[in-house]
């Protein structure tokens, strides 16, 4: 009788221990998933997307809430606060986890002691493109006239500190060229210019730039991924453009989902499950790639390496040109 009441007591524990570490917790509480940056983006599709799966699959409400601001710090900061019990995350960026910790001075939140790293999303490179009065055609022409002409040609940016513009820092560092940095509010303010020929090239995020590519009103140079995209199988790679310093040149945007660090591990393990069968789901693959965003769900080891190598990388890179937040 005694080993019959031990076992029905551990089956108890086991149930209650499963109870509390499931996800989402069926309550009146709601999954929030915070982005960082205004609506129409890749971050807020991505959560958009996972929102609508999990409320239909979970039958739990779930809300994206846009903080845009100070380069994505301020949603972080918020998600850094928040209680991890899962019901909390955040969609990650290259810039709000690698480019701002050593880009701004006083953050209130420490990204990588305070956020818990759950899955790698999808990414998506930039690509270089210029003004189409511009007298280059490759990645070789554009080194070489950027280079006869030291501080003359400028490049746009949708702002400090973005991948769009530690891309531009790198392609200077890599190519010995000097070219002005002109940074803008965001793209919508940026592309008039470049369009207009007062700057002459821009590394903007690749889905963004296609329809002015297509059309002929900016020439692409090269995208800024090891490998070429799948969206744009024709546009070649910087690092294939035939010049030795380019031959590694490699920037992408990518995006992942993160929590407030202390969160449970089967927690972790479980939202990296779901997000990982969202993601591989035939229809939601091919709406992302016909948005330019690669689907690559990778689990939390793989994200948090990811996330310390580009550290180390931008870290390096803003200590070498002096960059500074505004």
């Amino acid at each position: 009788m005694h080993y019959i009441l031990t076992f029905v007591s551990l089956c108890i524990l086991t149930q209650t221990a499963i109870a509390e570490s499931s996800w989402p917790k069926q309550s009146t509480q709601p999954v929030r998933i915070i982005v960082t940056f205004t609506p129409g983006g890749a971050p807020d599709i991505l959560a958009r997307v996972l929102a609508e799966h999990w409320q239909k699959d979970h039958n739990n409400q779930v809300i994206v809430e846009n903080k845009p601001g100070a380069g994505g710090n301020i949603g972080t900061e918020l998600a850094t606060k928040a209680t991890p019990n899962g019901h909390t995350l955040l969609i990650g960026t290259v810039g709000t986890l690698t480019i701002n910790p050593y880009l701004y001075k006083n953050l209130s939140y420490d990204a990588h002691r305070d956020l818990e790293p759950i899955t790698f999303l999808a990414s998506t490179p930039n690509v270089l493109v210029l003004n189409k009065e511009v007298p280059a055609h490759d990645a070789r022409t554009l080194v070489a006239l950027a280079q006869s002409k030291p501080h003359e040609m400028s490049y746009s940016s949708s702002g400090i500190g973005t991948s769009i513009h530690l891309s531009g820092e790198l392609f200077q560092q890599l190519t010995n060229t000097q070219i002005k940095h002109i940074p803008y509010k965001g793209r919508a303010q940026a592309i008039p210019d470049l369009l207009g020929g007062r700057v002459q090239m821009s590394f903007d995020n690749l889905s963004s730039a296609m329809p002015l590519i297509k059309s002929g009103d900016l020439k692409a140079i090269g995208v800024t991924s090891l490998q070429r995209s799948a969206y744009a199988p024709e546009i070649p790679t910087l690092s294939e453009s035939g010049v030795p310093a380019l031959q590694n040149f490699q920037v992408t945007s990518w995006f992942s989902l993160m929590g407030p660090a202390g969160m449970k591990k089967e927690d972790v393990r479980k939202i990296a499950a779901e997000t990982k069968r969202i993601l591989s789901l035939p229809e939601v693959k091919q709406r992302l790639l016909a948005m330019g965003l690669e689907p690559n769900p990778q689990g939390p080891d793989a994200l948090n390496r990811l996330i310390q190598s580009d550290s180390k990388r931008w870290s390096k890179l803003i200590q070498e040109t002096g960059i500074q937040a505004e």
